[in-house]
This record gives C-alpha cells, structure tokens and sequence, in this order.
C-alpha cells in the first residue's frame, strides 16, 4: 500500500528528514514555502554553489531566511544541531557534502524534538544517516505533458525512507500563488 502525499508533507514536524538527488534544493526551497516558516539555511563556505536568498523569492520571503557559511563540516553541524535546538526558527536546512554517522544523525533528530524544530539535510546520493525520519530523491522531470496551461517544471519526489509507514513516489509542482506543492500523479497512474 502507497502512503499518501498529504500524510508526508509537509514534513513531519519536530524531525529532521533528508533530500539527495538533483532536484533536492528544490525540495528544500519548497518545504520552505509553508506556513511563511523562518528557515536558517546552512552551507560551507567552500562550497562552488552558494545559495543566493533572491532565488527563494517565489517560495518565501527573503526577510525569512538566515543564510549561514561553515568553515567546517564540524562547524556545519554544530550549527545546525544549534539552530535545531534553540526553537528560534521553523524550519533547518543544511546542505552536507560528506555522510552523516549514526551518532550525529541522533544528536540532530534530538535536538530537533527538544527546540521543535524541523530539520532538512540536503545529502549526496548515497548518503544518508538511519537516524532521519524520512528520506527523499528529487529530480526534475524534463518535457512532460503534466495536462495544465501554467508555465511549471515538474519534479519526482520518490520517499525512498520512510521510519513511520510505507513508501511512495510522487509527481508534483510547485504553485507560486498558494504557496503549496501541488501532486500531479502518484507513481504507477
């Protein structure tokens, strides 16, 4: 049995989940996108790509949005296990290029229940820590005829881990104006 989307996002509150694949910062950006969350965005500083706060426009307002650079993956995550724990924002993203222990994966879910926060790691494909609540490959689906007149880009977001029921693969949208994701079709339809 197929888990519905409406019972996996938006993400599960006071957890932290995680995101791989070429559409994960999509992903992020949209979960973003709800309830005008405050968000703290973490990324290295060594990083090629940086996140520029005007790109997020059509999902939240810039003026939501703490951008941090870590000098070190050490530093990343102490940051983020921080912003976890300290309840002063809604949602926590990290953008991570190594895999994630065990250990850390735990300190970060616990820091998340205790400040309440909601947690989004960004993950090289292939990584991922058995601590998450939920993990998620994204990838943009290219030229797909998606039965609508809007001017969108289709995305896959397949829930390849899932620590509170079953799995599921979705293709969806976002809607600027509703600020909401909007489901297109389940796998297999």
């Amino acid at each position: 049995m197929m888990t519905e989307f409406q019972d996996v996002f938006p993400l599960q509150k006071n957890r932290v989940h995680e995101a791989c694949g070429p559409g994960a910062i999509g992903f992020a950006a949209k979960a973003c996108g709800q309830d005008d969350m405050t968000v703290l965005w973490l990324q290295a500083g060594w990083q090629s790509e940086q996140l520029n706060p005007v790109g997020l426009m059509s999902f939240m307002s810039p003026k939501n949005l703490t951008l941090v650079q870590a000098e070190s993956h050490k530093d990343l995550l102490a940051c983020t296990e921080d912003g976890l724990r300290s309840g002063a924002v809604k949602l926590v993203v990290c953008e991570l290029s190594q895999d994630l222990d065990l250990t850390a994966g735990r300190r970060l879910q616990l820091a998340a229940e205790e400040g309440g926060s909601t947690g989004i790691l960004v993950i090289p494909e292939g990584a991922g820590s058995n601590a998450t609540q939920t993990r998620w490959h994204c990838s943009p689906i290219f030229g797909g005829d998606h039965k609508t007149d809007k001017n969108l880009t289709l995305q896959h977001w397949q829930l390849i881990k899932n620590k509170s029921g079953t799995l599921g693969g979705w293709k969806v949208f976002w809607d600027a104006e509703a600020h909401r994701v909007i489901v297109v079709s389940k796998d297999g339809e």
